[in-house]
């Protein structure tokens, strides 16, 4: 990643909380070492799932994991965020005007067992995410902004990356993909 960034003192705590279930994470830098993997695969509740798991070499090896699931009952996109899926976060999807893919978050959700709660935008951030093609270049590239309305911008990255493509037998997703945890709800 060209750089990783955090937003204010105050949001240091809420980015630690955040490592733990690998969501986000405190450390920023330039030109940290990155890695993203997708697979496609079918969750344990028959829905058709993509990992995009985001490992950063910066101070710590940090993680940002992420599943989508397309939700019958809400007509969209759910992002499962996390290691055990606590956050599941409604995204708008939209193509831009370059071409890239725009991902805008929504409400959230947070699930721990029988608990289950809209979780309050004052205490998380929304996600604007563009990812597109530079021809010019020969890779890809993206820009990840995480705002809050009243505190303020919290996290983000930018950077560009290549794409490795290889040969996967089907469900045949690395251990290291898959969530320790899959939330049924949406």
């Amino acid at each position: 990643m060209e750089q990783i960034w955090k937003g204010r003192f105050y949001t240091e705590p809420f980015l630690h909380i955040g490592s733990w279930r690998q969501i986000m994470f405190p450390e920023t830098g330039r030109d940290v070492p990155f890695t993203i993997e997708n697979y496609a695969f079918v969750d344990r509740f028959g829905r058709e799932t993509v990992s995009w798991i985001r490992t950063f070499e910066s101070r710590r090896r940090r993680r940002f994991d992420a599943y989508m699931v397309y939700s019958d009952a809400r007509h969209r996109i759910v992002d499962y965020l996390g290691s055990h899926q606590h956050l599941a976060v409604d995204i708008d999807l939209s193509v831009d005007a370059e071409g890239g893919l725009r991902l805008r978050s929504g409400a959230q959700r947070f699930y721990e067992g029988i608990i289950g709660f809209s979780f309050p935008m004052l205490f998380s951030g929304t996600a604007d995410v563009r990812e597109w093609y530079d021809a010019a270049a020969g890779c890809f590239r993206i820009t990840v902004d995480v705002q809050n309305r009243v505190w303020g911008p919290l996290f983000g990255y930018r950077g560009s990356f290549t794409v490795d493509w290889r040969p996967v037998a089907a469900g045949a997703v690395p251990s290291h993909i898959l969530p320790r945890r899959q939330e049924r709800r949406d």
